[in-house]
């Protein structure tokens, strides 16, 4: 039995047991890892009922916390949700292995040929909150490209996340693998937190999913090199030329679908030629479904509105509730994107190639829309199967990141009693 209350003696523990876990995963077969993952998907949708009850327990929980209506959504599971989690865990199964593939190759004229090969990173570290099918997610993705993991989930979905444990260690048992590549931090003491962050000699990197006080913490406390999935500010601009009836339904698909998820579109711009004809339905539309429209002085005289204020520009609500604003022109809405933006994803609504070329150009943000929702902002959505989280910065991994992001390389060089002059 472990013991719970000395959190350093606890980290080092589970950090030399995952260092010997990856270095052995590095060449395992791709047909174990496959079975790994299907064998955790079976014992995911065998063990439904009990995953939902633990996942009962922690919903009451975040009850008596005080969690927002959106905040207990993303924390739920139902049978529906577990059959996504399944799902998402076949998809990773099924696709190409990406350690060992060759990325590219080339002959000198010295006589070398070299390759560069895709490689493990070792042990990763994922620190994350409220959603428990971050647990599959992380686990299966990790698994996937060779690394050994370590998921700290957030207090609120403790059970939900290691009952769903529970099965990824099942399908690891039962093809052969080590228990050890997949760990769960067990105990809710943000001591481990702190801790994991400092892990330099046995964590490679520190992938932090979940709100902007989280990954603060990470990004300032952390030894270890971070991947960041920082907040999702997440802007649509309505163009000139946007076509009414996409607009109307891609809006509201972006932001009431789920409001507390991290592509869900926080500020709405709109061009001062449409605001009485799209923008004006589109507000509408936004207050009869239950949305506070936080607008700029403009669309505040649209009934059921409140004034915007100066804290609602760069705000990420994941709420019911979204900023407004009238530009003047493309220019102008790309101009207050790049002052706002946490560069996660912004979308334009247009019919004019050439002003999307130039938002395209012009805002840098890690994921780019035309005419589609901002809740595509996902990497089960764009054929990962499932995602990490979102990388926002620029270094090594950026957008969703799945497999293949978690991967390093590096050079085979071959030559033939090759010698340099």
């Amino acid at each position: 039995m472990k013991d719970l209350t000395d959190i350093p003696a606890l980290m080092h523990d589970i950090g030399l047991r995952a260092k010997a876990a990856a270095r052995e995963l590095a060449y395992a077969p791709a047909e174990r890892k496959q079975a790994a993952l299907i064998g955790a998907a079976d014992a995911v949708w065998a063990n439904r009922a009990a995953i939902i009850e633990a996942n009962t327990q922690d919903m009451e929980y975040g009850r008596k916390k005080g969690l927002t209506d959106a905040m207990l959504d993303r924390l739920m599971l139902d049978e529906g949700r577990i059959r996504g989690i399944v799902d998402g865990l076949r998809t990773v199964a099924e696709q190409p292995d990406p350690v060992g593939q060759v990325m590219t190759e080339w002959d000198r004229p010295s006589g070398l040929h070299i390759k560069r090969v895709r490689t493990p990173l070792g042990v990763i570290g994922v620190i994350y909150e409220s959603r428990p099918n971050v647990t599959a997610d992380a686990g299966a993705l990790c698994l996937k490209a060779g690394n050994a993991v370590i998921l700290r989930g957030g207090s609120e979905s403790f059970h939900s996340s290691g009952a769903i444990y529970d099965c990824l260690v099942e399908g690891l048992r039962a093809a052969g693998l080590p228990e050890d590549a997949i760990q769960r931090v067990p105990t809710r003491d943000r001591a481990a937190v702190s801790e994991m962050l400092t892990m330099t000699e046995t964590i490679d990197v520190i992938v932090p999913r979940g709100g902007k006080g989280l990954v603060g913490l990470v990004q300032r406390e952390a030894r270890v090199p971070v991947f960041a999935h920082l907040e999702g500010i997440v802007h649509i601009y309505v163009d000139k030329h946007a076509d009414p009836v996409k607009a109307l339904n891609v809006i509201l698909n972006a932001k009431t679908r789920r409001t507390g998820v991290c592509g869900a579109a926080e500020c709405l711009l709109i061009h001062k030629d449409v605001v009485d004809t799209i923008g004006q339905g589109v507000i509408r539309a936004l207050v009869d479904a239950g949305v506070e429209v936080r607008a700029d002085a403009t669309l505040h005289t649209i009934e059921g509105t409140i004034a915007a204020t100066e804290a609602d520009w760069g705000a990420e609500y994941l709420d019911s509730i979204i900023a407004a604003k009238v530009v003047d022109d493309a220019d102008a809405a790309i101009a207050h994107i790049n002052r706002y933006s946490s560069n996660h994803t912004d979308c334009i609504l247009t019919e004019d190639d050439a002003t999307a070329d130039t938002f395209f150009e012009q805002i840098d943000s890690a994921i780019l829309m035309r005419n589609a929702s901002t809740q595509f902002a996902d990497g089960g959505e764009f054929g990962m199967g499932a995602e990490i989280g979102i990388a926002t910065g620029k270094m090594h991994a950026r957008g969703p990141v799945g497999a293949e992001q978690l991967t390093s390389f590096k050079y085979i060089v071959v030559g033939d009693g090759t010698t340099r002059s």
